[in-house]
Order: C-alpha cells, then sequence, then structure tokens
C-alpha cells in the first residue's frame, strides 16, 4: 500500500455546515457552525476545527448515553463553552432541518447533554421553519457589585451612563454573564469596552461575560443588549441565548416583569446582524427561536 492509499483511508469526512441561529432569513442572527460525527476525535483536533470555521462558537453534535445527544460546543480561539444558547439551539435546528428528528408537525421533546447538565428542548416545525424551545437551568447571582467605577471605565462609559437598580452582578443559568444595565439603547450602543480592564472586572465579579442591556421599566416586555466575552476570545456576540435567559430570570426576580414573566430581547443590531431572544419564565428560563441553514457541506480531514 502506498503512501496515498493510507492517507485515504486515514481521511475523515464529517457532515458540516452554518446555520443562522434567531434569524428568519439568511445573514441576520447569529452564525454557528456545526459538526457531525466527531465523536472519536481528540479535544485538540475540535478546538482546531473550531478555530477553521473561526466563528463565535462550533457545535459538535454527539453521541449520548445521558440523553437523545451530547453537545460540545468551542469557540474559534478554543475556549469550551457551556450553556443552552444559541450554540445549542441551532445544533437542534440543523438536525431538525435535516429530517434527524423526525415529523415534527406536532411537537417534539429531547434530552441535550451538555456539560454536566441534562436540559430539554422541544422542536416543532411551525410555517415552513423549524423552531426550539429550551429550558435553561435555575438562575444564581453572585454577590451585586458595590462600585460602578471600574466597570463603567471598562466599558469606556461614565458612572452615570450605568444604572445601580437591578445592581450590576453575575447572573447564571448555565454560564455566568455580567448583567449591567444602561441608561438606554443610545448608551448601550456608545459602550467601547477595553478587553483587558473588563476582564479585570469579570474575573472577580464571578462572571465570563458581559450584558450591556437597556430595560424600560414602562415597556417591560423588552430590552436591548450587546454581549462581550473577551476572556473567551469572543469580542462582541450577535445573539447570546446564555446570556438572555440569566437576564430574564434576573429581572423576573426583581418582580419587574410583566406580560406573563415573558422577555424579548434586541441584539446585535449595532453589528449589522439584528437579532431577537424571546425568553420565558417557567419558573426556570426557557429560550426559543428559529433559524436558517445557509450552508451545509463535508470537513475533510
Amino acid at each position: 500500500m502506498n503512501s496515498s492509499q493510507k492517507k485515504a483511508l486515514s481521511m475523515v469526512n464529517l457532515i458540516s455546515g452554518m446555520i443562522d441561529v434567531f434569524a428568519d432569513a439568511p445573514l441576520n442572527g447569529n452564525p454557528l457552525a456545526v459538526v457531525e460525527g466527531a465523536d472519536h476525535l481528540e479535544d485538540d483536533v475540535l478546538r482546531r476545527i473550531a478555530r477553521e470555521f473561526n466563528q463565535s462558537e462550533t457545535t459538535f453534535i454527539l453521541k449520548s448515553d445521558r440523553a437523545d445527544w451530547r453537545l460540545r460546543s468551542f469557540t474559534a480561539s478554543g475556549a469550551e463553552v457551556f450553556g443552552a444558547g444559541h450554540n445549542a439551539l441551532g445544533a437542534w435546528l440543523w438536525l431538525g432541518y435535516d429530517g434527524q428528528l423526525g415529523d415534527l408537525n406536532t411537537p417534539k421533546a429531547f434530552q441535550q447533554e451538555i456539560g454536566n447538565d441534562i436540559l430539554s428542548i422541544t422542536v416543532e416545525a411551525r410555517d415552513g421553519r423549524i423552531h426550539g424551545r429550551m429550558k435553561q437551568s435555575p438562575l444564581k447571582l453572585s454577590a451585586p457589585l458595590t462600585r460602578l467605577d471600574s466597570l463603567s471605565g471598562a466599558l469606556g462609559l461614565g458612572i452615570a451612563d450605568l444604572l445601580p437598580d437591578p445592581a450590576p452582578r453575575a447572573a447564571d443559568t448555565g454560564a455566568a454573564h455580567l448583567m449591567v444595565r444602561a441608561r438606554d439603547r443610545q448608551t448601550v450602543d456608545r459602550a467601547e469596552p477595553l478587553a483587558e480592564k473588563l476582564i479585570q472586572v469579570l474575573g472577580p465579579a464571578g462572571a465570563e461575560g458581559c450584558y450591556v442591556y437597556a430595560f424600560e421599566t414602562a415597556d417591560p416586555t423588552t430590552a436591548y443588549a450587546r454581549f462581550f466575552n473577551p476572556a473567551m476570545g469572543l469580542w462582541e456576540d450577535s445573539a447570546t441565548g446564555t446570556a438572555a435567559g440569566p437576564l430574564c430570570a434576573y429581572l423576573g426576580s426583581m418582580g419587574l416583569l410583566t406580560n406573563g414573566n415573558k422577555l424579548l430581547i434586541e441584539q446585535g443590531t449595532r453589528m449589522g446582524r439584528q437579532s431577537f431572544l424571546q425568553v420565558r419564565l417557567d419558573p426556570d428560563p426557557e429560550l426559543s427561536g428559529s433559524g436558517v441553514v445557509v450552508f451545509r457541506g463535508t470537513l475533510h480531514l
């Protein structure tokens, strides 16, 4: 057997592609790279694949002995991330569009293994699209920040640009992110974080990323947000389900939500990838949305 024959036998072909999550049309929402059949690959190879796709996250759909599927997600920098956000929802939408979840004209429930958690998700066909709604973990809150000067400076804002109620603090329903309320959506758009300074704030706060949001008590059904996660090599994200869930749960725990404890969050607008994330409390956050597969192909290794 010559070297070319040996190389052909050792080649790995993986079904892969990309889906725009929290989007109703291509090139909107949050793009997610998806890879199937990588169960036998080492973590270093998974990280290199994520770097090759160079998206905010790449999710690997793997076999599980605890749930219907096991999902592992990595950023382009190689950091593994957890929680049920666009990284998880996009994987299930991908499977649904490919017919791997069966007939979805009637909603079907599945179980997903993400890190140490087993979380439920319901998938259905709706108006020609695959739609999913999934549960996140119960809310966990860290101690609130008592001073805003370092935080405001790290965000490139003034102290008066941040509101102390609810207090900035890390909220976790699968991944811990710092919830920071800004004065209004214009202030959110003015934020220009300084990576090193923000990392210095996030660590002691017990947070992975930072969710800067505007929320009007006069209209407690919507919020406007941007997400930054320099510690994970993810500068700005266009739709962050692992931050939207904690925000809804945090505001709900403070008694600030009406309309059946639902919250519609607009994110990604300043990036040119407008996204809308719907969250409701039942009693834990349930994140819902659809997406669009923009390409499907084969990854040759």
